[in-house]
């Protein structure tokens, strides 16, 4: 299994995962505050009405995370962007976060709204087919967007971030029941413990939630083969494959090869 790895600066990013920067915004470009990253497919198809995936960064990074984890989802099949976390780095920390507080939470909505109306504008949208997914801090708030305005995602996925507590995480249930979520936990992880994942387990299964659960072996990495497995869990979505509501929550090991 391959571990992804964090590179420090954008020079030392490997050349596979720049090719297809957008590069007026690959430096982080303002919308008011908004600085984001845009990333294009290759061979990318003007006419082609492409998905789009909104990543939000995990703890103590940027909007930059973005290209190093598309290319491990796929190069071809998305655009992508990523906002930077609406929390500014406290001392002693290099980057950005998002923080589960109220302002935080409307702020990061703003952020996430502002990053899909940027991608549309420049590129042919899908917007029946636009995911939200993100790494610990980012997933826990991925999660709580998509379940705030079930209708406007395809999915939300949330890798090593637990299911949002507090300030109402399901607005509305009924409508929540919509939105399909992946989460995927690593099972020696101490950010999001397994005893955590058996407490939401009840609860998804209480409020008829439509989620597939993927654990891994592993602690708090970010796996590639988390990221393959997010590729396909999207797929799957946008080929219809349908669950019944009364076996709405799926269990799988995940890290295959």
């Amino acid at each position: 299994m391959n571990r992804f790895r964090r590179w420090p600066d954008e020079a030392a990013e490997p050349s596979g995962s720049i090719a297809y920067v957008d590069r007026s915004t690959r430096q982080g470009s303002e919308r008011g505050n908004l600085h984001h990253t845009l990333l294009t497919p290759y061979h990318h198809t003007p006419d082609y009405p492409y998905p789009l995936v909104v990543w939000l960064h995990g703890p103590d990074d940027d909007e930059r995370q973005v290209c190093r984890v598309m290319p491990h989802v796929s190069l071809q099949s998305y655009l992508a962007v990523g906002p930077r976390g609406c929390c500014p780095p406290e001392l002693g920390h290099p980057g950005y976060q998002w923080l589960q507080m109220d302002d935080a939470i409307h702020a990061a909505e703003r952020r996430v709204l502002d990053s899909i109306d940027i991608a549309c504008s420049k590129h042919n949208v899908a917007e029946d087919r636009v995911f939200l997914a993100g790494y610990q801090c980012g997933g826990t708030m991925a999660l709580r967007i998509g379940l705030r305005r079930p209708e406007l995602y395809a999915g939300a996925i949330s890798i090593g971030g637990p299911f949002p507590e507090r300030l109402g995480p399901i607005p509305q249930l009924r409508s929540a029941r919509s939105l399909p979520m992946l989460i995927a936990q690593g099972r020696e992880s101490e950010y999001y413990p397994a005893e955590k994942v058996c407490d939401e387990l009840r609860l998804f299964h209480a409020a008829s939630l439509h989620v597939t659960l993927r654990t891994y072996p592993c602690g708090d990495e970010l796996l590639t083969n988390m990221l393959s497995d997010m590729h396909a869990w999207m797929m799957e979505q946008m080929n219809g494959v349908s669950q019944s509501t009364a076996d709405n929550v799926h269990v799988y090991p995940g890290g295959r090869n």
